[in-house]
């Protein structure tokens, strides 16, 4: 009903009191509204819906969503206390055949009067009209993805497993270019499927190969887009080595580790 569905995994509820117990005392890392519309579901019922919500850094790396407690759509059906000032709670919602108690309900000091849902318990999340995954996209990072003729050579011991002239590059801020090749510059002899798969909220879910060289194998050194978000359709089905895994040459100079 609302696309690709978030697996509910509840985080340890001594990590969210931990969490819930440092943003108190030491408040976020940083705070600022946003005036695109949120909104969360769960069970098929719409916790909130909100176009004042917060992007809160609860650490460095990305945001989490925060609402006013103003916006959301259904009461809490009970509150924990974390610790003896009562300045955060445990908040309790409930669906029509589930219920979740990993809400965060803030009530005093920094984050006072807004609440926060775990991201990966909520069964979907919107910005307007369109899900997100993962985690909300930092509004400071971006990701541009160019067409490059330059030369890439992917090497494994000295055995070349792929190479292209007909590249994508993709350029995400503060984090190392990633070289997307066609399929057919692969030597699909060195890869073998795996089971992993991870989700980025900029590109979508990605299906992970591992590679075999010579009876040596490199776990989840490849990877790729079968659907990747709309922002990165140019990079739909090509095929990414992991720098730090394998040797990549680029126009026939070996990139730095």
């Amino acid at each position: 009903m609302y696309g690709t569905i978030i697996k509910r995994v509840p985080k340890p509820a001594n990590s969210l009191r931990e969490l819930a117990q440092r943003l108190v005392t030491e408040g976020p890392r940083k705070k600022e509204k946003t005036t695109r519309r949120v909104r969360v579901l769960f069970d098929d019922v719409c916790l909130a819906d909100s176009t004042s919500a917060y992007h809160v850094w609860e650490h460095d790396y990305y945001p989490y969503y925060y609402f006013p407690t103003s916006d959301l759509k259904v009461d809490c059906v009970k509150r924990e206390p974390i610790g003896d000032d009562n300045a955060v709670s445990f908040a309790t919602y409930e669906g029509p055949t589930t219920s979740t108690n990993t809400a965060l309900m803030f009530t005093k000091g920094e984050l006072k009067g807004l609440t926060r849902f775990d991201f990966d318990e909520m069964d979907a999340w919107f910005e307007e009209d369109q899900p997100i995954y993962q985690h909300p996209k930092d509004p400071y990072k971006r990701i541009d993805i160019l067409p490059s003729t330059r030369k890439i050579t992917v090497k494994v011991q000295d055995v070349v497993v792929a190479e292209s002239s007909m590249n994508m590059f993709l350029f995400e801020t503060m984090l190392r270019p990633r070289y997307y090749l066609p399929q057919t510059a692969v030597d699909w002899q060195y890869v073998k499927p795996s089971q992993k798969t991870t989700v980025c909220p900029y590109k979508g879910v990605a299906e992970y190969y591992d590679l075999v060289v010579d009876g040596n194998e490199i776990k989840d050194a490849v990877w790729w887009y079968r659907h990747p978000t709309r922002e990165s359709a140019l990079i739909e089905g090509m095929i990414c080595f992991y720098n730090e895994k394998v040797d990549i040459y680029v126009d026939g100079e070996k990139e730095q580790s």
